[in-house]
């Protein structure tokens, strides 16, 4: 029981490794620490929601090893990130820029959550201004009808 609750005490801490190999990795530490701050904010294209860092797929194997190729040559974070989206598009980023048609997309949901909320709030206003009426009253012409059939 305590070697259980010690492994999951371990879990709990343990940092994330992340799929990096190490024939992968740059002998210079400040370059593998930029190459792992680059790589943490693009998305792998086969896995989806999950960064290079964190993916064993071949291709970000491939993104991984061109981001580090890119910092030996002498470019700046910017222009690696710049790179990698000309190469395979905006997409690999796992936080988009919220400029041109991405805009659209940011906006959406808080745009469609104010939408719905005045519509519900409308609703709910004109509900409560609707007068009900007696509900048990009969027209005349029921009243009749009610009386012929208890006759009956």
């Amino acid at each position: 029981m305590k070697r259980l609750i010690l492994g999951l005490v371990l879990c709990l801490f343990w940092a994330p490794v992340g799929a990096v190999q190490p024939d992968e990795m740059l002998d210079d530490p400040q370059l593998e620490e930029r190459a792992r701050e680059i790589s943490g904010g693009l998305r792998c294209l086969v896995c989806r929601n999950e960064s290079i860092d964190d993916s064993n797929a071949e291709l970000a194997r491939d993104m991984r090893l061109l981001v580090r190729e890119r910092l030996v040559e002498g470019d700046s974070n910017e222009e690696v990130v710049q790179f990698i989206v000309d190469r395979y598009g905006e997409y690999v980023l796992l936080q988009p820029k919220a400029t041109g048609a991405n805009l659209v997309l940011w906006l959406a949901g808080p745009m469609m959550l104010l939408v719905g909320a005045g519509i519900g709030w409308t609703y709910l206003r004109r509900r409560s201004q609707v007068e009900e009426g007696p509900k048990d009253v009969l027209s005349q012409h029921e009243a009749e009808r009610l009386r012929e059939i208890m006759k009956d």
